[in-house]
Parts: structure tokens; C-alpha cells; sequence
């Protein structure tokens, strides 16, 4: 399943980070995001929460409903035992904020995809040791496609996934600067279009992303 996950990353280009979104609402948000063109979603852990209740069951609920359509993983994970809670749950693959060795390790030790959170070359460099199969380069948006490229330099071996800060203006530029891929939040799945029911402008929203990353895949 991982080789699957990371080859449709390749292919799509792209994450789907939905956060603040409850459990009852995600099945419609998904399916807004799928028709869109969207195949990766990651729900991440309110850590503020009281539990992760809410964020385990939506995760539940992509994988039961939309199993062989999407692949569902958790983000903001920040310890072992949240990682084994996420897998039980359903999560195929394990997204975090930071660099931490225990998070990493659980995750392979379970078998699935990790990518934990860095930005300097320190960190990636460290996440890549620990074991990532993929680090996520944030806040993206204020490095820019530049720092991508000059991470790229000495750790080209190093799979990188570009968080923050990410448009449908942009998107392109962080492939085009050595990113395999791209995680986008709030101007994808936007708790306010959620709220307001408004999935067909969400779905065209998806729909920018992923036709500006296949003219960059094709152009």
C-alpha cells in the first residue's frame, strides 16, 4: 500500500489537508474534493481537542466510504501512541508538524507512509535518517519554489512535499522547483465553504489545483 500511496502522489501532485472539519460533514467534503479531481486527503489531529474522537471517526468514515477511491492519513501526529490510534482508525499514511524519531519509527514499524514536517536542511536531513519516506517542507509558501530548489541541492535523494501557503497560482512552481508534491489546506477545503454547504465551489476549487499540476506534469 505504500508503494501505492507514494505512486499516486507522483501522479497526482497533491494533499488535500482538511482541518477543523467534523466527522459528519467530511463524507460530503470528500466527496466534493474526489469529484474535483482530489485522490489524498489527510485529516489532521485537533490537538486543542479534549480527544481525537471527532478527527479518528472522520478518517473512519473516508475509509470505509470512499476505499479504493481515496486514501485517507492523519496530520498534525505527535506521538507513538497517536500514530497507532490513526492506523486503527484507518490512516494509510502518517503526516506531522515536526521531526520526532518515536512518531517516525511507529509509523514504519506499522507499515505505513511517513512524512514528517520539516524546514531547514538540518531537519530534513534528520527526518530522511529516522526513516521518512517523504518530508514535508512548511511554511512552503514563505520560503518559496527558490528554497525547494536549494534544499534540492545537496538532498536531492530527499522526496519533498510542499506545505503552506499553497494556491492554484503557485502550485506548479514548487514541481517545477523539485517538490514531488503539494499539500493545500484552507484554500481547498475551507471550513466556510464546508459550513455553508457550498461543495460545487469547493469541487471547482479542486478542480484549479489539479488542472494547474497536470499542465505542469505535461507542459
Amino acid at each position: 500500500m505504500k508503494e501505492q500511496i507514494l505512486q499516486e502522489l507522483k501522479n497526482s501532485r497533491i494533499i488535500a489537508i482538511v482541518r477543523g472539519i467534523s466527522s459528519h460533514q467530511i463524507t460530503d467534503l470528500a466527496q466534493a474534493l474526489y469529484q474535483g479531481g482530489i485522490t489524498c486527503i489527510e485529516v489532521t489531529f485537533d490537538q486543542a481537542a479534549a480527544d481525537l474522537k471527532d478527527n479518528l471517526a472522520a478518517i473512519e468514515r473516508i475509509r470505509t466510504q470512499f476505499d479504493g477511491k481515496l486514501f485517507v492519513g492523519a496530520g498534525t501526529v505527535m506521538s507513538g501512541n497517536q500514530v497507532e490510534l490513526a492506523v486503527k482508525a484507518g490512516a494509510e499514511y502518517i503526516i506531522s508538524p515536526n521531526v520526532d524519531a518515536d512518531v517516525i519509527r511507529r509509523t514504519k514499524k506499522m507499515d505505513k507512509l511517513s512524512i514528517p514536517g520539516a524546514m531547514t536542511p538540518t531537519e530534513v536531513a534528520a527526518a530522511s535518517f529516522w526513516g521518512a519516506d517523504l518530508v514535508k517542507v512548511f511554511p512552503a509558501g514563505i520560503l518559496g519554489p527558490d528554497y525547494i530548489t536549494a534544499l534540492r541541492g545537496p538532498l536531492k535523494q530527499i522526496p519533498l512535499l510542499a506545505v503552506g501557503g499553497i494556491s492554484p497560482e503557485n502550485c506548479a512552481s514548487f514541481i517545477r522547483a523539485g517538490a514531488l508534491g503539494v499539500g493545500c489546506g484552507g484554500k481547498l477545503a475551507s471550513p466556510a465553504l464546508v459550513e455553508e454547504k457550498q461543495f460545487n465551489v469547493i469541487t471547482r476549487i479542486a478542480g484549479k489545483y489539479t488542472a494547474a499540476l497536470t499542465d505542469c506534469q505535461t507542459g
